[in-house]
């Protein structure tokens, strides 16, 4: 399969891409556990059919050290008994962040207030901006149709 575009043939797209990549690396300076992030990245790349991250956030989870089990059931994390009640509030978030057409009101409070439980503030907003960069990236990948399935763990670290 070959990707229908190359966007960083374009200097203004490729800038814009260093950009989100750059806002990936400062998201990395959270104080949110890293295995939260990645988990959070995973859900909402599946939710898309983003084959690229899918295979990205897999393989650097796996490469942190996470369970391959836990990494299987992301996808039906809500029958799963491998996640804590805060990575539970995290990938609802990240969910409700990720389907914000499916609901007229957008992120219900309910899953915004059980978020708030687990995070502080500065953790919140990390969340939402790690929930908005990965399905920016999601969103560019699954238009071009971007191939997937040769990343390598630190590839982009």
């Amino acid at each position: 399969m070959e990707a229908r575009l190359n966007v960083m043939a374009s200097p203004v797209a490729a800038k814009a891409i260093k950009h989100l990549i750059a806002a990936g690396r400062a998201l990395a300076e959270s104080t949110l556990p890293p295995a939260t992030r990645e988990l959070v990245m995973l859900r909402a790349s599946q939710i898309n059919g983003c084959a690229g991250c899918i295979d990205m956030h897999t393989k650097e989870a796996t490469a942190s050290g996470e369970s391959a089990v836990r990494l299987h059931l992301v996808a039906a994390w809500r029958e799963a008994k491998v996640f804590t009640d805060a990575e539970r509030a995290a990938l609802e978030l990240a969910e409700q962040g990720t389907r914000i057409a499916d609901a007229a009101g957008g992120v219900p409070d309910e899953v915004w207030a059980n978020a708030a439980k687990y995070y502080d503030q500065d953790q919140l907003a990390d969340l939402v901006m790690q929930i908005s960069v990965i399905n920016a990236f999601n969103r560019g990948n699954v238009i071009t149709q971007q191939p997937a399935g040769d990343y390598q763990a630190g590839q982009l670290h």
